[in-house]
Order: structure tokens, then C-alpha cells, then sequence
């Protein structure tokens, strides 16, 4: 996959490229430095991104009532800041050695993996969206063996980037597309299956579950997959400490009673598990997701 295609040096890439070029560069600057351009742009896309603040807000409004509007939206302004922060950070990743980011990653929790490998456990790492959620393979990849699912990105120069830099980190990874079985079969102990549970698919294969007290489709394909490969789930996310400057990964302890029979028992203890790490640091989750866009019938669209 990461074999360097041809085609990509085709005219029609050219501006593509000449992006990644800036990008590269900005890859080699303090971190400091990156986060103060960071901020600036996440203060341009809460002013001039109006659809993308709407998104936040919304979700802000549903997630978190007790807070005035005042409060979501100096949370709504801080989530951009932190999202627009992360996507220059993503740099490293694509430019720099893995040497380099290692020193700046933390991991806290990593006794849930250690115990489950002394127990002679599968293990499916539940990774949450938050904004820095490409860290979480790189920190658990300098230690352990790992793979994943992936959703290919319409740029295919985008796309080549970021698969070279996954596959880095991790043996190898799976298009969604080509369905469960792949993963599960993959299992054993002492390598993690890494799995993204908590966007909104639609109603299909989900069923509505408590999210910060709110309604939500929720996948039930990660209780399926845990019960297949007869595996323990644990909570990721990854985060950023802007004091220290480091990428700080935390795994919370192990889903209990996960899966059992009821399908929907199963999806609110997931989101559960996540919503502890979440609350952690709130502005650093994926608010711009439009999370609740699968309604509970007769109820209106929320955005």
C-alpha cells in the first residue's frame, strides 16, 4: 500500500502537492510555534466557518445543558482551536521519525494491556474521536503489535500520506468495506485490533444509546466483534498537554459485562467507557462529527 504510485505526479496533483510541500515545512517547527499558528487558525474557522461552529454548538447544547451559552461557546471556540492544532501536528507524523514523536508520548493505563497479555487475552482497543486520535497507533505501535479498519480519503495523495504513515505504526490495516472477519481472524494475544466505534452510521447496524444523556446511534458491530474474537474492549483516546507538549494516551480500564445479550445494554456501556475519557478533556473531542444526525423516530433533525 504505501509503494509510491506514479500517477500521483500527474498534473492535476500538482496543487495537492504543492500543499503537502507547506505542510512539510511546517512539520519542522517548535511545537510551540505550531500551536500558536494553530490557535490562530482555529479563532479564523470559529469566525468564518459558520457550518462548522453550528456543528459544535449543536453538539455542545445537547451534551452539556447545565453550561450557559457563554460557556459552549468558549468550549466550541476552544474545541477549533484544539482541532485546527492537531491537523498542523498531523505533520510530524507524515514527516518526521518516529524517534522524534516517541519522545513526546505518553501512555498512562498501560497496565490494562500488560494484564490482558499475562491473561493470555485478546484485546480490541476502543479508539474514541478525539482530535489527536492518529497518536493513540503510533504510541501503542512503539510498543505492541497492532492493526486496524480504515475508511479510504477521496485524496488520493492525501490518501497514500496517510496510509505511508499508519502503516508505520501498525502490521497492517483493513478497508471497512471489506468487512469484520478480517479483523477477528487476525486476533491473538499480544496484538491489539484497533476499532473506531463512536461516529453516527445511521440506524442500520446501530441502536440508541445514552451519549452525555443523549440519544444516540450507536454501532453494535463492537460488541460482534468482541464476542467473535472472544476479546476484552478497552477505552483509548488520545489527547494533548499543552504545558508539557506532549501526546498523552490514555486507556481506561476494561468494559465490564461487555458484550452481554442486550444489544442496546451493550452500546450504552460503551459509551460510557468512552464518556469517562472524555470528560477528561472535553474541547479535545471530535465536536465538529455530526454525532446525532440518525434521529429516534419523530424526533426533529438536529442540524
Amino acid at each position: 500500500m504505501t509503494t509510491f504510485p506514479r500517477d500521483l505526479l500527474a498534473p492535476r496533483h500538482w496543487l495537492t502537492w504543492a500543499g503537502v510541500g507547506v505542510f512539510a515545512g511546517i512539520a519542522w517547527l517548535p511545537w510551540q510555534a505550531r500551536r500558536w499558528l494553530g490557535r490562530h487558525l482555529g479563532n479564523w474557522i470559529y469566525r468564518h466557518n459558520c457550518k462548522r461552529r453550528a456543528v459544535v454548538l449543536s453538539n455542545l447544547h445537547l451534551c452539556f445543558p447545565a453550561l450557559t451559552n457563554t460557556q459552549r461557546e468558549q468550549m466550541a471556540h476552544s474545541h477549533l482551536q484544539e482541532y485546527a492544532c492537531a491537523m498542523l501536528d498531523y505533520s510530524i507524523l507524515f514527516f518526521r521519525t518516529r524517534r522524534h514523536v516517541y519522545q513526546r508520548t505518553r501512555i498512562s493505563g498501560r497496565e490494562h494491556l500488560e494484564q490482558a497479555i499475562a491473561d493470555g487475552q485478546n484485546v480490541i482497543l476502543m479508539l474514541g474521536h478525539s482530535v489527536w486520535l492518529e497518536f493513540a497507533p503510533v504510541a501503542i505501535g512503539q510498543y505492541y503489535r497492532a492493526y486496524g479498519s480504515y475508511k479510504p480519503f477521496h485524496n488520493p495523495v492525501i490518501n497514500w500520506l496517510i496510509a505511508r504513515s499508519r502503516l508505520q505504526d501498525v502490521e497492517f490495516v483493513v478497508a471497512r468495506e471489506e468487512g469484520m472477519m478480517k479483523l477477528v481472524k487476525a486476533l491473538e494475544p499480544g496484538r491489539f485490533m484497533f476499532f473506531l466505534p463512536d461516529e453516527d452510521h445511521g440506524s442500520k447496524h446501530s441502536v440508541f444509546a445514552p451519549f452525555f444523556g443523549v440519544p444516540k446511534a450507536t454501532l453494535t458491530t463492537p460488541a460482534r466483534l468482541t464476542k467473535l474474537g472472544k476479546a476484552v474492549a478497552l477505552p483509548i483516546m488520545a489527547f494533548f498537554n499543552p504545558t508539557k507538549g506532549d501526546y498523552e494516551i490514555v486507556i481506561g480500564s476494561p468494559l465490564t459485562d461487555f458484550p452481554g445479550k442486550d444489544e442496546t445494554q451493550n452500546a450504552q456501556i460503551l459509551n460510557t467507557g468512552l464518556q469517562t475519557l472524555i470528560t477528561e478533556h472535553p474541547e479535545q473531542y471530535m465536536w465538529v462529527l455530526k454525532l446525532f444526525r440518525t434521529r429516534p423516530e419523530n424526533e426533529s433533525p438536529i442540524y
